[in-house]
């Protein structure tokens, strides 16, 4: 097997498997270093820990080529127990991490070994490393009095120019500081086998969710205007809102990740990269309340003063499973988004699975294009392939202006899809539709082509009338197929449906199509029999 390095640290190092296999091999694997037994498992992505600084390590997976990396200088490890943190569960450790968090010198490592340390949120520094042990618990503290508010925009002194800190779902608003909290923050590591728990559920976060008390509610991780930073390991859980949220930000690396919340927890997407660039994501699993993965950019007022689109994202060898889109672009999304690029990634149980929603009001900066999802299975997903451009979000998302399906002129305000790809993804126990897309009879979806595509729908008995797309009037349906209205483009080749009350796609007011090899038949084929 090859295997590719994805990342050094100072105590830790990171890999992937370059196979065909989806998120992971169907049978465990053993991983050596210097020629010992350290690790077996099925992952793609895995990870090592407790390993020594500036070392030199030869990695080897199964019997597969041999891999020699060094892990990375460290200058000092400072513990935060010789801080004074307790790690009990009930003293108060919040200054005692920060601390060591603000003492440590640039390349150190602050050690956060196993306990439980109830904290509020910590602001961290450029140039070092917080290492989680496993057994290290980050406990969020209850009361909302101990998090520190992120004002959500200030004016600059010359009053040329403004300073967002504080964000909510895309407009610059006072929000909580996050359990870690990065402003303006380079070159840092946050590693470890540790947990970060946001707490909420012995809290009050989750209720009265739409009222803003004190300031809106705060996410676990949250990054503004940061740069080279990478997340490894570790599980968060139970988080107040969006649990990971890097904003205005530029070279991230996410890998192995375990987020964890309720079903019920309302607004509690995994990883919501916002306005951000040369974003990896890497065999994580994420399990949530809503969408597990939302690409953001802003409302309509960021993309006027701070316009920055998300571009290049990368997201790969992950699992989604329970939640609202496994991976989701919009709808706060008002400075658009390019370059997207989502593979082997295995999709289990959520409601859809590539959820794209924008709609009038996002502005014309709001250009969704060059979007690829490829080498993806689904299961149990109720709705794989969503497009909507009608989505009735906000206060003022039933309105007319929003909801009407005749043409209006396209002006400053009008958002556009480009060019959507899809190839290689099967999907098996469809219920609602295959795909569902809406575009503005104005400002049609420029092209959507799907190329290698099998689907499999339930049983007609265990099929549920669902709502594809959330928008005003449209129709609860069941074993529906491929259902596109305003599109340029529309390019099918290779596909085959089985289970489907349609006997070919239902395509409304497309400028072009071209339908190659696209069989709605009985008997399944599986992605490579021909």
């Amino acid at each position: 097997m090859k295997l590719r390095l994805t990342g050094t640290f100072t105590r830790s190092a990171s890999f992937e498997l370059d196979i065909p296999d989806i998120y992971e091999r169907e049978l465990p694997f053993t991983v050596t270093l210097n020629g010992e037994k350290v690790l077996e498992t099925r992952a793609n992505v895995f990870s090592l820990y407790h390993l020594l600084p500036d070392t030199e390590y030869t990695v080897s997976a199964e019997d597969g080529e041999r891999l020699t990396f060094r892990t990375r200088t460290e200058s000092v490890l400072l513990n935060v127990r010789r801080f004074g943190a307790k790690g009990d569960g009930k003293n108060d450790d919040t200054a005692c991490l920060q601390a060591a968090i603000m003492a440590c010198p640039k390349d150190g490592t602050v050690y956060v070994p196993a306990g439980v340390y109830c904290t509020g949120p910590l602001f961290c520094r450029s140039y070092q490393t917080i290492y989680l042990d496993r057994g290290a618990v980050l406990l969020g503290k209850t009361d909302r009095n101990a998090y520190p508010v992120l004002p959500g925009m200030t004016r600059g002194t010359d009053e040329a120019g403004e300073l967002p800190l504080g964000t909510w779902e895309g407009n610059p608003l006072d929000c909580f500081a996050s359990l870690i909290t990065l402003i303006g923050v380079t070159d840092t590591d946050i590693t470890g086998e540790g947990v970060l728990d946001g707490n909420a559920q012995n809290a009050d976060w989750w209720e009265n969710t739409k009222k803003r008390r004190i300031a809106w509610r705060p996410n676990m991780i949250y990054m503004q205007r940061c740069a080279r930073v990478r997340v490894q390991g570790l599980t968060i859980r139970n988080s107040p809102s969006w649990t990971v949220h890097p904003c205005y930000s530029e070279d991230l690396t996410f890998v192995n990740l375990l987020i964890i919340n309720p079903p019920d927890s309302p607004n509690t997407d995994g990883f919501d990269p916002e306005s951000c660039g040369n974003v990896q994501l890497l065999g994580s699993r994420i399990s949530v309340g809503d969408d597990c993965i939302a690409i953001k950019s802003g409302k309509y007022y960021m993309a006027v003063y701070h316009l920055k689109p998300c571009t290049g994202i990368v997201i790969r060898n992950c699992l989604f499973e329970r939640g609202h889109g496994s991976v989701t672009i919009g709808s706060e999304i008002a400075g658009g988004v390019r370059d997207v690029f989502v593979s082997k990634c295995l999709f289990i149980g959520t409601d859809r699975g590539i959820r794209l929603k924008t709609r009038r009001g996002r502005g014309k900066s709001s250009v969704l294009t060059g979007l690829t999802f490829q080498d993806i299975r689904m299961r149990k997903v109720s709705m794989p392939f969503t497009i909507n451009m009608f989505y009735f979000c906000d206060p003022d998302g039933h309105t007319a202006y929003v909801q009407d399906q005749n043409f209006h002129p396209a002006d400053e305000w009008t958002p556009k899809i480009g060019t959507l790809l899809f190839r290689n993804i099967t999907c098996t126990d469809v219920d609602a539709s295959l795909v569902a897309a809406a575009g503005l009879p104005e400002n049609p979806i420029g092209e959507i082509r799907m190329e290698q595509i099998r689907a499999s729908f339930l049983p007609v008995s265990e099929q549920v009338p669902l709502v594809p797309l959330m928008m005003d009037n449209y129709p609860k349906v069941a074993g529906r197929g491929i259902l596109i209205r305003n599109a340029e483009k529309v390019i099918l080749r290779d596909v085959e449906v089985t289970g489907s009350t349609d006997t070919a796609p239902v395509l409304e007011s497309v400028g072009e199509a071209c339908a190659e090899q696209v069989r709605f038949t009985d008997e399944f084929a599986e992605p490579n029999s021909r």
